[in-house]
């Protein structure tokens, strides 16, 4: 079988290598588009990141094409018209980072309620006297989770284990989820009103764009905690600000600022093509959020572990071995 892998660098071709003992394994940097595809146009299987355009034309130059993975959770890049009309398999990535950005909410969080930034700044300048760092209990207090997908859902369990109440919110309510995390869904106002810590877990889209505004930080108990680790448009950055100054809000934990380029999965952050046109510590540098006591920040890193990386690859592998044998997993197509 001729197995072609494109956009993949140097970090992700361990998992694969050994595919090459019993097939004709090659290894491209590039993106596959319609300009390129003809030069090989005896692909079998094929692999891709969300860079490569697997249109109509791009496909049609492979007549051999079984299966496509990719190695993303989107598929967008893909005709999957195409791709059923001509006995494509097309095999994505679920899901990658659920626990691990759902851990990192309280990572943000916990560095919040314990102060620990300004702790560990203190004593590395020698300074060891606890004055002024008094934080806060999340035992006994209301956190509200707004999308309940996924990772909403580990966020959610996570803080039952902490000993704190949940409410939902989500436009398709889990109900049989919440019954067994043991969290109740409320609207979005009743959320907003009741809850000490509000943690974001939505998509980025027209919909959700500016959802938490001036409007919803008024119905805020006052002394709040806001995390985003969704996407930063989700939050009205001028509000945010005032919500801040004016102590509505006690502190936010932020993954994710509305000056980031948009980015369609987080995996694109670990690709040179990515660092090559962005620079986020340009973009982050003079953000006023970086100077608040009460702000803590990181770059976007919430599903960057060693295991969710690991497992887009592996997942990919799956993906290819399951049709190579007969059973195709992660089917979207086909």
């Amino acid at each position: 079988m001729k197995i072609r892998l494109f956009e993949i660098e140097e970090w992700e071709r361990e998992p694969f290598a050994d595919l090459a003992e019993a097939h004709d394994l090659e290894f491209h940097q590039e993106k596959l588009d319609a300009d390129n595809a003809a030069r090989h146009a005896d692909t079998e299987v094929l692999s891709v990141f969300i860079y490569s355009e697997l249109s109509a034309d791009t496909l049609r130059e492979m007549p051999g094409l079984r299966l496509i993975a990719t190695r993303s959770t989107g598929f967008d890049h893909i005709d999957l018209d195409y791709a059923r009309e001509n006995d494509i398999t097309v095999c994505n990535v679920p899901a990658y980072g659920d626990n691990t950005v759902a851990e990192h909410v309280f990572a943000l969080l916990l560095a919040l309620s314990h102060r620990l930034v300004e702790a560990v700044d203190r004593t590395r300048r020698g300074d060891f006297g606890p004055q002024g760092l008094t934080g806060f209990d999340l035992q006994g207090r209301t956190l509200g989770v707004i999308g309940t997908g996924r990772i909403g859902r580990h966020t959610a369990s996570i803080a039952r284990g902490f000993g704190m109440d949940v409410l939902g919110y989500d436009l398709q309510p889990d109900e049989e989820a919440a019954r067994r995390i043991g969290f109740r869904y409320v609207d979005l106002d009743g959320l907003l009103r009741a809850c000490d810590v509000v943690s974001l877990h939505v998509p980025g889209n027209d919909d959700t764009r500016h959802l938490i505004s001036e409007r919803e930080f008024g119905l805020m108990p006052d002394g709040a905690v806001l995390i985003n680790t969704a996407r930063g448009t989700v939050v009205h950055i001028q509000s945010l600000l005032r919500a801040l100054a004016d102590g509505k809000l006690a502190g936010a934990g932020l993954d994710v600022l509305p000056e980031e380029p948009t980015i369609v999965e987080e995996a694109e952050l670990l690709r040179r093509v990515y660092r090559r046109e962005h620079d986020l510590s340009t973009l982050l540098a003079n953000h006023i959020l970086l100077h608040m006591n009460n702000v803590v920040i990181t770059p976007h890193s919430a599903f960057n572990t060693k295991e969710a990386v690991r497992q887009i690859l592996t997942v990919t592998r799956e993906n290819i071995l399951g049709y190579l044998e007969g059973s195709p997993r992660n089917p979207v197509a086909g």
